[in-house]
């Protein structure tokens, strides 16, 4: 079985791939966490990578190489990531959506080390700001929107549902589809 999950920032897909890949018996990975790491290694926040992003493809070239290396020579993982239904297109393609509010404030709860936001203002600004980014960068390198429904096997807005809600919400859909 092959999972990816896509969704707005602070939707959850990292805490709903954690979940699913314990319940499932999965091997997980984060497309987030790869860009993240390549980003503290240039010294850069992951807002500060995004936008390099807009200008010189190798920031999501080489995360998109990666996915679809996993997707050509493995089997029984998740995986959460922007284009990761696109890269493993036999995979159950899930994608989580939030109101920017409570996507910010999901991030600013999170206190990730290179997310650093002050207040829900700003977290808000930096919401938009990441799917602005990827929207564009996603645009011009596939000629795609990952953000559009019409990608996806199974669409949740996660705004008002507790974490265990979305967790029975998504289970029940992987359920159907074994």
């Amino acid at each position: 079985m092959k999972i990816t999950i896509c969704g707005m920032p602070g939707a959850g897909k990292d805490t709903i791939a954690q979940i699913i890949a314990k319940k499932f018996k999965l091997k997980q990975y984060s497309v987030g966490g790869f860009r993240r790491k390549m980003a503290e290694e240039r010294g850069m926040t992951l807002a500060e990578f995004n936008k390099l992003g807009e200008t010189q493809d190798f920031t999501d070239k080489q995360a998109d190489a990666w996915q679809k290396k996993i997707g050509e020579t493995e089997d029984n993982f998740i995986i959460d990531g922007r284009t990761s239904f696109y890269f493993i297109p036999d995979s159950i393609k899930i994608f989580l959506a939030v109101s920017p509010e409570q996507g910010a404030a999901r991030i600013l709860s999170a206190k990730r080390e290179n997310e650093k936001v002050k207040d829900k203002k700003e977290a808000i600004k930096m919401w938009h700001q990441r799917m602005d980014s990827d929207t564009k960068r996603y645009k011009n390198l596939y000629n795609f929107n990952p953000f559009d429904k019409k990608y996806y096997d199974f669409y949740l807005d996660t705004s008002n549902l507790s974490i265990e809600e979305v967790f029975a919400k998504v289970y029940d859909f992987i359920k159907s589809k074994k």
